[in-house]
């Protein structure tokens, strides 16, 4: 029987593919810099940056300077860029993913959160009209660990006294999120209701044929 539903944020609540997109090909661009050569260095902060090391003007300091283009103009500038197509996502929360979360809390079930962010994400889903539907949140920035680590998975059912077999998760299935359930016990479905919006290399996770699929929010009303 379940009796929690948890969920993945990005790409599976939200899209970060609505309205303005700023990833780091466009700040690469921005600063006149190489992409290749920018994304090296992006990524090199990425673990500090999920686990709350570094925030996300840390990070984008960081990459500059290891390509010599730091100054703190620019750091302010690209945090700004980056946080207005945030903004757009968090303005265009779907109908339905609210309706899923309030459907869900009208049947009796615990709501969670399992999500890989940054600072600047933390903060804009920390103050979404979907946060107040959570009974609990991990949030990595947070919690000093990522997906597909077991360590959040494990302190959601704790919190909310449930084994991982009582727990649906539901997401995208990037990060290998939804293996990293099913070998804990719970049930996984890969939400793919945003797959047609993702573009390259920004993609977080093909089909994954070793789970059901829901093609729209609502269908998750049928594995609970």
């Amino acid at each position: 029987m379940i009796k929690a539903v948890i969920f993945d944020m990005f790409e599976t609540l939200v899209t970060l593919f609505e309205g303005r997109t700023y990833f780091s090909e466009n700040m690469a661009e921005d600063v006149g810099a190489d992409i290749s050569e920018f994304r090296k260095a992006w990524h090199e902060s990425e673990h500090d940056r999920s686990i709350g090391k570094m925030t996300m003007k840390e990070g984008i300091a960081d990459t500059l300077r290891k390509i010599g283009k730091y100054d703190e103009e620019t750091v302010e500038r690209l945090f700004e860029k980056r946080l207005a197509a945030l903004g757009d996502t968090f303005s265009a929360i779907p109908g339905d993913s609210v309706d899923l979360l309030k459907g869900l809390k009208e049947r009796g079930l615990k709501v969670g959160l399992i999500t890989n962010t940054f600072s600047d994400e933390r903060d804009l889903v920390r103050a979404s009209e979907l946060f107040p539907f959570f009974d609990a949140a991990m949030i990595s920035y947070e919690q000093g660990v990522m997906k597909p680590g077991p360590d959040m998975y494990i302190r959601i059912t704790e919190q909310f006294d449930v084994k991982p077999e009582e727990c649906l998760y539901v997401g995208d299935g990037g990060s290998k999120e939804l293996f990293a359930a099913r070998d804990l016990g719970m049930k996984a479905v890969q939400a793919l209701w945003f797959h047609d919006r993702a573009f390259e290399p920004h993609v977080p996770c093909d089909e994954l044929p070793e789970f059901p699929h829901a093609m729209k929010q609502a269908e998750i009303f049928d594995y609970v």
